[in-house]
């Protein structure tokens, strides 16, 4: 089965790579030509995966799905949210957003935090949605070089590292990412 992931985002894309079994042929936005940068307007996280996968499907006629992820701190009343990847601007700089998100919880003892990932999957005619959901908190500073976006600034629950800390074979068990994109293969298994 062939299924478009609409992401240019390399990093992601090893990730969910790696989750895949081997009767899915996952390919990529620029594997089927589309270079342009799908525009995230939506105010939700469930908006903007569903506007990704939609523009696949309408452009390309092609089964894909889009994620979206979100960072929610608690003590910042849910920000970055759906603003995470652009947080400290449109350049979507990962340094600039965690040092902002480190600069506003400078005095905050609360620095608990989630992340939400939201699948849209367009397979035959119909949309199905996934989401996944880790909770952690945030550290008071950068750990770990693996990973991407927020990972080295969030330690999830029940482990002593930061997500850039840990393999990808333990965070891909345990991730927003992780979570959504299994119960979208178990969907697949079942078609």
């Amino acid at each position: 089965m062939k299924l478009v992931f609409a992401t240019h985002n390399e990093n992601k894309l090893k990730e969910v790579k790696a989750l895949m079994p081997a009767y899915i042929e996952l390919l990529s936005l620029t594997d089927i030509g589309c270079h342009e940068e799908i525009p995230e307007t939506a105010e939700t996280i469930e908006g903007n995966a569903k506007i990704k996968a939609d523009y696949v499907t309408q452009k390309y006629n092609l089964n894909c799905f889009a994620d979206d992820t979100g960072l929610l701190i608690d003590a910042l009343n849910g920000e970055p949210g759906v603003y995470s990847a652009r947080y400290a601007g449109e350049e979507k700089n990962a340094e600039a957003n965690m040092a902002k998100v480190l600069n506003n919880l400078k005095n905050k003892t609360n620095r608990n935090a989630h992340f939400k990932t939201v699948i849209a999957l367009n397979i035959a005619n119909q949309q199905f949605m996934f989401e996944g959901v880790v909770f952690g908190n945030i550290t008071t500073e950068k750990h770990g070089i693996k990973g991407f976006g927020y990972d080295p600034i969030f330690k999830p629950e029940h482990h002593d590292k930061t997500f850039a800390e840990l393999p990808l074979s333990i965070k891909n068990t345990i991730s927003h990412r992780g979570l959504a994109t299994k119960k979208l293969i178990d969907f697949l298994k079942d078609r």
